[in-house]
């Protein structure tokens, strides 16, 4: 049996959560969160700050290449998603990429900075990934594997098409279970849940999309000037 290996690579609150939600629902899915948090951790300052580092560092594999044969081995669905935050690829051959499919899912900067804040304090462009999210859709894509580009906010607008289109293209029938699910945790979780999955945790689908409200915050003003250019050079390639 062949395996459909779905690599969601995203900054942090980026919805990257809801859509493992979403394809958990498929009977012929099992999701992975965020295999690459703890090599991530071992190998960097983050550990310093992240919340529950210590307990992720120790009780997730910390060698990424270990990870990553996980990852590509054998599996007991044929479709499997593995969640992953762009700054965890650090450090690792990247040659598995060109047996997966790629999805890059960004979010706009004005909305995502002040939300992370909430639980990382003065956040810095290595934390949000929007730099190397571009690194990664350049190398993809000089690699001849370009991958799909999903936005939050399109996805939140209209996550029926979105996903449809999303599914075609992995090759794949959409499943109207992918936009329902049961409030409250799901066992692969990661044990740093409860400092970031609050609003998952609380849904029962795809919460309709709303636009901030609150002031930008001022001390994040240099690193939103950071982030912006790289979002906007993805945001119109995104599914829609």
């Amino acid at each position: 049996m062949s395996t459909k290996r779905i690599c969601l690579w995203s900054g942090p609150r980026n919805i990257s959560t809801t859509l493992m939600y979403s394809f958990a629902q498929r009977k012929d899915t099992k999701v992975f969160d965020e295999p690459l948090y703890a090599h991530y951790l071992s190998k960097t300052e983050a550990k310093n700050y992240h919340p529950v580092a210590k307990e992720i560092i120790a009780t997730m594999e910390n060698d990424g290449e270990k990870v990553i044969r996980m990852m590509m081995g054998k599996h007991e669905t044929p479709i499997v998603f593995f969640k992953n935050m762009t700054h965890h690829l650090l450090a690792v051959d990247r040659d598995f990429m060109k047996d997966c499919i790629n999805i890059i899912l960004i979010r706009d900067p004005v909305e995502m900075l002040p939300s992370f804040e909430k639980v990382i304090k003065n956040p810095k462009m290595i934390d949000v990934g929007y730099a190397l999210t571009t690194e990664l859709y350049d190398y993809l894509r000089g690699k001849g594997i370009p991958p799909i580009i999903l936005d939050a906010r399109k996805v939140l607008l209209n996550p029926r098409k979105v996903l449809k289109k999303l599914c075609h293209l992995i090759g794949i029938a959409f499943d109207e279970a992918m936009l329902r699910w049961k409030a409250g945790a799901r066992p692969e979780d990661g044990i740093w849940a409860p400092y970031f999955y609050g609003n998952i945790h609380r849904s029962t689908g795809y919460i309709p999309y709303q636009p901030k409200t609150e002031p930008f915050p001022e001390k994040l003003i240099p690193l939103l000037k950071e982030c912006k250019p790289h979002y906007e050079q993805l945001r119109n390639l995104a599914l829609e």
